[in-house]
């Protein structure tokens, strides 16, 4: 099995147009990563090569013609298996769901059809979108884990199979597996994305994209909410159609939370070097020590991943109390422990706990006046060794429970594994957050792992 690199779909458009690539092409160039990696990766749940096939047939057409749907016409695409899909099992990575089919698309996925894309397959997602993992390996190391809950996801943009892959987040389900993998993870703001038809009914949970590139993340985000909107009641992604410009930020947050001193060595001096050439850029980086907006936040966050975890446990007794008395034996025992101490929760708690959340999200915001963004690590480390676990959310939760945009990007390197720089930006400021994030990227190295099969 050769290297993992991802596979561009964007950089790709410019040849659709001219007629010197075709999206059949790229599909089959896509089938050829999955024979050779998805063996021994797993990435899949279920696939359906024959359909993919002739809707990249049809968009081939439409290129042919100069009447492409959307940017994203001919995209091969996967969808974590929380999400529904008409023509597929939608199993939620739980054996209470084997088989089972619900008869209709997700909003997100009838808004990639409409667009165009090529539903390739769906993606393996752990027990309901939570800790426990159903089997996906990293391209990276076999032997270590590819994050979770969006495991196959992340896997199989990182091994090339598909350029974007659809993942969910309400604690770092997005993130996480990106920094692991080695591709960019956008975690976009709160009901930014419909999530009509998928089973992350969470408060602090969103649709996102994980991609080769920030701007395959950008175009795949930005034709879905332009067709589905986001969730009801709230506005939908704000940005342009093309991927936002970079633009140099002139100061941003550098925040630590709990997890620095949870960090692998390796991985802060990794991010310090980054940090330094940011710096030495011309970029102001503050932190706690250095503005006292920052420590303020750094205190009101020593909480969120225990808040975030209650809160999500609370809202989630239903279904998984259902799930319960259907058949326990089929639910995990780490699902039916955390069932057990959400039960344990009154009205009241939860009524704390989301105040507490909302004290949190208001000394956020106030760093927008006058910090552009806040950057961190993705993860302690590079991906762990072993499969029986998905990794510490630590570096991740702050976003979610903040329901700020951020961005995992792969260039960091540990050992020569792959480690993400995380940025996040400010509610409905997803658009602003692209222009820095391109920015860094196009500062600091890109590391080989991000140039395209060809």
């Amino acid at each position: 099995m050769s290297k993992p690199a991802v596979r561009s779909f964007f950089r790709a458009l410019a040849d659709f147009g001219s007629g010197k690539d075709t999206p059949r092409a790229f599909l089959d160039r896509c089938l050829g990563s999955l024979e050779e990696f998805e063996p021994a990766v797993g990435a899949f749940v279920h696939l359906d090569i024959d359909a993919a096939k002739a809707a990249a047939d049809r968009s081939s057409e439409r290129w042919r013609s100069g009447k492409p749907l959307s940017r994203i016409d001919g995209m091969p695409i996967g969808i974590k298996d929380i999400i529904e899909t008409i023509d597929m099992p939608t199993q939620c990575g739980s054996p209470l769901y084997e088989g089972w089919r619900s008869g209709r698309d997700a909003a997100s996925v009838a808004a990639l059809r409409q667009a165009g894309a090529v539903i390739l397959g769906k993606t393996v997602t752990t027990e309901f979108a939570a800790p426990v993992p159903r089997g996906t390996r990293n391209p990276w190391d076999l032997q270590r884990t590819p994050g979770g809950s969006s495991s196959g996801s992340a896997a199989a943009v990182a091994a090339g199979m598909v350029p974007a892959a659809l993942g969910t987040q309400g604690i770092g389900s997005i993130l996480r597996p990106a920094s692991f993998c080695g591709v960019v993870g956008f975690k976009p703001s709160i009901g930014a994305i419909n999530r009509g038809g998928s089973y992350d009914g969470l408060s602090q949970s969103a649709h996102g994209p994980l991609a080769a590139s920030l701007e395959d993340a950008w175009i795949v985000a930005r034709e879905i909410a332009n067709r589905a909107g986001g969730d009801p009641g709230y506005p939908g992604l704000y940005g342009p159609a093309e991927p936002p410009q970079k633009r140099q930020p002139k100061r941003l947050v550098l925040l630590q939370t709990a997890g620095w001193e949870q960090a692998e060595p390796a991985a802060k001096a990794s991010f310090a070097a980054a940090i330094e050439r940011i710096c030495a850029a011309g970029v102001e980086v503050v932190s706690r020590q250095t503005h006292g907006g920052v420590a303020v936040v750094e205190t009101a966050l020593e909480r969120v991943m225990s808040v975030s975890q209650q809160i999500n446990g609370w809202e989630f007794k239903w279904p998984l109390n259902t799930h319960r008395a259907r058949d326990a034996a089929m639910v995990s025992d780490l699902m039916l422990g955390r069932l057990a101490e959400a039960e344990s929760l009154t009205l009241d708690d939860y009524r704390s706990l989301l105040a507490e959340r909302e004290r949190m999200r208001g000394e956020y915001a106030k760093l927008a006046a006058d910090c552009d963004a806040v950057v961190t690590l993705s993860a302690l480390g590079p991906a762990p060794l072993g499969l029986a676990a998905t990794g510490n959310a630590v570096f991740n939760v702050p976003a979610s429970a903040l329901a700020v945009p951020a961005i995992s990007l792969p260039l960091l390197s540990v050992d020569d594994l792959p480690l993400g720089l995380q940025l996040m930006g400010y509610l409905n400021g997803d658009a602003t957050l692209f222009s820095t994030a391109t920015w860094v990227r196009d500062l600091l190295s890109r590391t080989e792992r991000l140039i395209d099969h060809e």
